[in-house]
């Protein structure tokens, strides 16, 4: 089942060593069977006080690709350059959750 990176770039505070970052990191998702979504799209709120500045979307086959592209050695020196350019959240989904109906993936 697909898993899912969300990342929220809230502030940049380094915009050189995010450029840096911006023209590495594509490879590194590839390479673990990633692909973006949506990267910086428009928010439309709905509900809460939630109000991403930046979202990042990125689908991987699996929440165990996501965690290996996270902590591979290809994606380590460029995650740290990410950290120190910018202030953010980030979180991995599991796409093999329960409908709306509250049945078990096929």
């Amino acid at each position: 089942m697909p898993a899912y990176g969300f990342f929220d770039v809230l502030e940049v505070t380094d915009a050189g060593k995010l450029e840096q970052y911006r023209q590495a990191v594509a490879a590194t998702v590839e390479q673990h069977g990633g692909r973006y979504l949506s990267v910086g799209g428009a928010c439309e709120i709905v509900e809460g006080t939630w109000r991403p500045a930046f979202p990042v979307l990125i689908e991987f086959p699996s929440l165990e690709h996501a965690r290996r592209w996270y902590g591979s050695e290809t994606y380590r020196d460029l995650k740290t350059l990410r950290l120190a350019a910018t202030r953010g959240n980030a979180v991995f989904i599991d796409g093999s959750g329960f409908d709306v109906l509250g049945r078990a993936p096929a």
